[in-house]
């Protein structure tokens, strides 16, 4: 029997971990694949408060060492289900509310549930992008845009948040070549009006990235194009390029807790920046919850917020 479980073991699990732990809580982490989630695959990042450089994977093993040596308790499982029980109150434990079950069917109780599942991006799915991943090619110009200050990128993507990449990168960048796979962008109108009226923007529509280009080092040096345009005739096309940024959506995966916290209609937790849900002892951090900037200290605050929560919430029962 645990205080606190927390699902997930990204920035915004781990940080409100430390915080449950400094309150004098128990505190288990269950996390199905490795700590750290998403910010793991950036080799530098430089825009955490307090940090000149560090990697990704320095950032999450530094917190992983913090919470372990609070006490925190790990298991790599995959939740599946999180489900309210009735009340168990005693003298020794926290109200026992809520089982935790697991994929590989281990059965956890806690008095309150911190959901962190965060999200992951939609990948091109073509081989080799896992292994340029953060070596040519990124998923966040917020992050990595500076990297590539002067030199040639392109964008993948005609959505808004594709639209809003491809801007900040063209303030940065030499040329900004947005590659999209519609006729059309499906972005908001004044979007579209400020990305075209940009003179180093060029943009090629009806273009599926089919491959990546390799230097003689082996680096990235850009992709492979091919019109999906119907009746489109021709074989593929190159494109050179520095860097690639790659804007075709997130995905979250809440569908299994939406019983016990709303889901909005992209299936992010409906959620504001108090991380309380509509069930009493279920609360919400970091990139799983609706929000507009999905940046690493935004994912620390919400696990701040929703631990002291979760504290205040077992304080009264």
């Amino acid at each position: 029997m645990y205080d606190i479980i927390v699902v997930g073991g990204g920035p915004a699990g781990m940080t409100a971990a430390l915080y449950a732990l400094r309150y004098g809580k128990s505190v288990l982490v269950i996390e199905k694949a490795g700590f750290g989630g998403q910010i793991t695959h950036s080799p530098r990042v430089e825009n955490f408060p307090g940090t000149l450089s560090m990697s990704g994977n320095e950032f999450a093993e530094k917190m992983l060492d913090q919470i372990l040596h609070q006490g925190a308790e790990i298991e790599f499982e995959n939740v599946t289900e999180v489900k309210k029980t009735e009340d168990n109150k005693n003298a020794d434990t926290a109200c026992g509310r809520f089982t935790v079950r697991t994929e590989e069917g281990s059965l956890f109780e806690a008095g309150a549930v911190i959901l962190a599942t965060g999200v992951h991006h939609r990948l091109l799915g073509i081989p080799g992008e896992e292994d340029f991943t953060g070596e040519g090619i990124s998923y966040c110009a917020v992050c990595d845009g500076d990297f590539y200050a002067g030199r040639k990128v392109c964008v993948v993507g005609g959505g808004d948040a594709a639209l809003q990449e491809a801007i900040l990168l063209s303030e940065k960048c030499s040329e900004v070549h947005v590659l999209h796979r519609r006729p059309y962008f499906t972005a908001e109108q004044k979007l579209q009006d400020a990305l075209l009226s940009r003179s180093n923007v060029r943009t090629t529509m009806e273009a599926k990235v089919t491959g990546f280009m390799t230097a003689d080092d082996g680096s990235f040096a850009g992709v492979e194009i091919e019109s999906t345009a119907s009746g489109a005739e021709g074989g593929k096309q190159t494109v050179a390029c520095d860097g690639l940024f790659v804007s075709i959506g997130q995905i979250p995966e809440n569908g299994p807790f939406a019983e016990l916290a709303k889901l909005d209609p992209k299936g992010y937790f409906d959620a504001d920046e108090r991380c309380l849900t509509e069930t009493p002892g279920i609360f919400i951090a970091g990139d799983c919850r609706r929000k507009e900037v999905r940046q690493l200290s935004t994912a620390v605050a919400d696990g701040a917020v929703a631990a002291l929560a979760a504290c205040r919430y077992l304080s009264l029962q």
